[in-house]
């Protein structure tokens, strides 16, 4: 099939896509550390069901304490590449339901969108990846092999040290990880670096209980004060990470422009960015901390009293190159010497996982870059991200000359983890042609490589 056909053929395929997609948002399947219940377990088998019917050899891979892992595969043509396909089935919750104008698992139609926990955040990734096998009748002409995991938005639980023990299961030549998107509406992306994340807890106690303000401020060790005085020493006065050994540097490429930015992040007219340099070092290619959890009095219950304890949790994003156990490390060290007011603090690691930074120079990202580019009808821009899959460097360590594409269904305004998420569908269907086309733009490329010796 040409890429003209292949077009057809996925549009032909919306309507029964939507159907499955809007299937699977109904499943409530949010992944929580320690859990395994029915939804998980029912999105897994609706997933597992949807890619036997496309063709796949589906397997299931249960790993301890870690929702199912769909794997499989359809085998090559003769000397076509493999494609592993990675995607994941798990959401996070809704948060304030209140803050919903449709109710968060059933998915409602809305100006060309359609609006519903995980729509974006990644089930319509899944079905694109459905209906790009579809678009192929279950025959693509490279091989397939499947990585759809139920743990990724708490970690991706024991499947991020899996791949390296078990690199037959996922073995390939190119991954299509669907969890991205263009960064706005039809502006056709390829994500090419991921910053690795690390959590870091801090806390102190320095009374016994709270103590009159009256009778004791002012001597008595204020927790708070203290937490709120090393917290700032994480940053200069420009905002720049101020934490040394974090690694930062230019991002070389197009970057994102700041009026988009401002939109994107809905920052209040007027207000500053903080920190220094081109956008692209600030959140894609630069370390970034943020203080995501505080424990301290609330404002409507305060009385007069002396804080006994506070504690924050930060998370730290970190250079796509770098280790992130080594910068969670330089965050640690760099808090325990600060001793605000004499205070020992007590800080402690979290989560980690590391980033990653693709090759962009063979012929798997020759056919992305013709595919995703056909089917806006635009120019592909080479991003990178400020957020982290845990998955991603981990499957980059099992197979070490894969080449990576980091794509998706999603977009910048699809509100992904905030209420009334939504799908593009017209960003949903061009996904999934341009992955389809991809397939077929892929085999002939890697044909032309290895007959030129490459």
């Amino acid at each position: 099939m040409d890429a003209r056909d292949v077009a057809g053929r996925v549009r032909s395929l919306m309507p029964g896509l939507r159907s499955d997609l809007e299937r699977l948002v109904r499943i409530p399947s949010v992944s929580v550390p320690g859990r395994i219940d029915r939804p998980l377990l029912d999105a897994f088998e609706l997933v597992s069901q949807l890619f036997a019917d496309a063709g796949v050899a589906v397997e299931r891979l249960d790993l301890p304490g870690t929702a199912p892992v769909l794997t499989g595969e359809i085998a090559a043509p003769e000397g076509a590449p493999t494609v592993l396909l990675y995607s994941h089935y798990d959401v996070v919750p809704v948060g304030d339901e209140a803050q919903w104008t449709s109710p968060p698992f059933e998915p409602t139609e809305r100006d060309g969108a359609l609006v519903g926990r995980g729509v974006a955040d990644t089930k319509s990734n899944v079905i694109a990846h459905v209906g790009a096998l579809r678009a192929w009748g279950g025959r693509p002409p490279v091989g397939i092999k499947l990585c759809i995991e139920g743990y990724e938005e708490i970690g991706s639980g024991a499947l991020t040290s899996y791949p390296q023990t078990d690199p037959a299961r996922f073995q390939a030549d190119a991954m299509v990880i669907g969890d991205m998107g263009s960064i706005r509406p039809g502006l056709p992306t390829l994500t090419t670096a991921l910053r690795g994340m690390a959590n870091v807890t801090v806390q102190t106690r320095t009374l016994e209980s709270g103590k009159h303000s009256g009778l004791y401020g002012g001597a008595a060790p204020d927790a708070l004060l203290a937490l709120l005085q090393a917290l700032a020493s994480l940053h200069d006065a420009a905002g720049d990470v101020a934490v040394a050994g974090l690694r930062r540097n230019e991002w070389e490429g197009p970057a994102q422009p700041e009026a988009d930015f401002r939109e994107l992040g809905t920052i209040v007219d007027g207000m500053p960015l903080i920190g220094t340099g081109g956008l692209g070092s600030r959140v894609w290619s630069g370390p970034a901390i943020t203080v995501t959890g505080i424990d301290a009095p609330s404002v409507d219950g305060a009385v007069n009293a002396v804080s006994p304890y506070a504690r924050a949790l930060l998370n730290v994003r970190v250079h796509p190159e770098q280790d992130a156990v080594e910068a969670q490390r330089a965050v640690i060290d760099h808090l325990r010497a600060q001793r605000p007011f004499g205070i020992e603090l007590d800080v402690q690691p979290g989560a980690t996982g590391n980033g990653f930074a693709a090759a962009t120079d063979g012929p798997a990202y020759a056919a992305a870059r013709e595919a995703w580019s056909q089917a806006w009808g635009a120019d592909v821009l080479l991003a990178g991200s400020g957020g982290s899959i845990p998955i991603v460097s981990a499957l980059a360590r099992a197979l070490p000359r894969a080449e990576a594409l980091l794509v998706g269904t999603t977009d910048g305004f699809a509100n992904i983890h905030g209420p009334d998420e939504r799908l593009l569908l017209s960003e949903f269907e061009r996904a999934t042609i341009a992955e389809a086309d991809f397939l077929g733009r892929y085999a002939s490329a890697f044909s032309a490589d290895r007959s030129a010796g490459r």
